[in-house]
């Protein structure tokens, strides 16, 4: 299966404007990302899609093929599917923008699940939640599964409920923010009617659930975090100082 990889990004974040390109590490946060996103062995390219040509010429600069999109896109997803409408792929793998902590090997592991599965449309990585702040925490996206790693719900609020256990005895679990779609099910997704759920939590992957759609959830071991504020930032520059994916790029 040809598959390619899609970094959307833009500027107007409310949390932290213009942080696609905010420095890290001597880089800015978004060419951390592409550069390691590239480094994947499964993915055969890998692009930026961007209404803002601040973040365009920040990435033209650094080597990355650029796809611009309208600026009226509320989901990063329906911006993934407008950028790669003229491009040849069966599988779209959805990187977010604000993950500079993204291991190559992560995108490897969330696109196998498609060649043991023809019917499987959607695949996110998931990881278990080690620290109560991150349960807490309103950006962090948290995922309730059934048996068979299929999610359930998604939630910015703290689910399941920990009442009767605890925290520390609750498995709580966070999207990863790498998002593999099918060719076609990325481009029906943007044909969907918008859902309760996916507007009042704010969550790409409700409008799938609501409408019958299996999002499948691979865990994975890597321990990342997602940037959406300077204090994110500062935290993830400390993790990364030591990292020895940055001599590879």
């Amino acid at each position: 299966m040809k598959t390619i990889a899609v970094i959307p990004a833009r500027m107007g974040s409310t949390r932290f404007p213009g942080k696609p390109i905010a420095p890290l590490l001597g880089r800015t946060m978004i060419e951390h990302i592409y550069k390691r996103v590239a480094l994947s062995k499964t993915l055969h390219a890998t692009y930026i899609a961007t209404c803002d040509d601040e973040i365009r010429e920040v990435a033209e600069n650094f080597g990355a093929t650029v796809i611009m999109t309208a600026d009226t896109h509320e989901r990063a997803s329906d911006r993934v599917a407008e950028a790669v409408a003229g491009l040849d792929a069966d599988l779209v793998v959805m990187v977010q923008g604000d993950e500079p902590m993204t291991h190559p090997d992560m995108i490897d592991a969330a696109v196998q699940p498609f060649g043991q599965d023809p019917g499987l449309g959607c695949v996110n990585l998931v990881r278990r939640i080690d620290q109560e702040s991150d349960f807490r925490d309103t950006n962090t996206i948290k995922v309730v599964m059934d048996r068979f790693n299929n999610a359930l719900y998604m939630s910015r609020q703290p689910v399941p409920t920990v009442a009767k256990a605890g925290f520390a005895q609750t498995a709580a679990y966070k999207q990863v923010c790498i998002i593999p779609f099918r060719r076609e099910l990325l481009f029906e997704y943007t044909r969907l009617q918008p859902t309760p759920l996916e507007q009042l939590e704010s969550v790409d992957m409700m409008r799938l659930l609501e409408h019958g759609h299996t999002v499948r959830m691979v865990p994975t071991e890597f321990n990342t975090q997602a940037v959406d504020t300077e204090a994110d930032l500062a935290r993830v520059a400390k993790l990364m100082a030591d990292d020895p994916l940055l001599s590879r790029y």
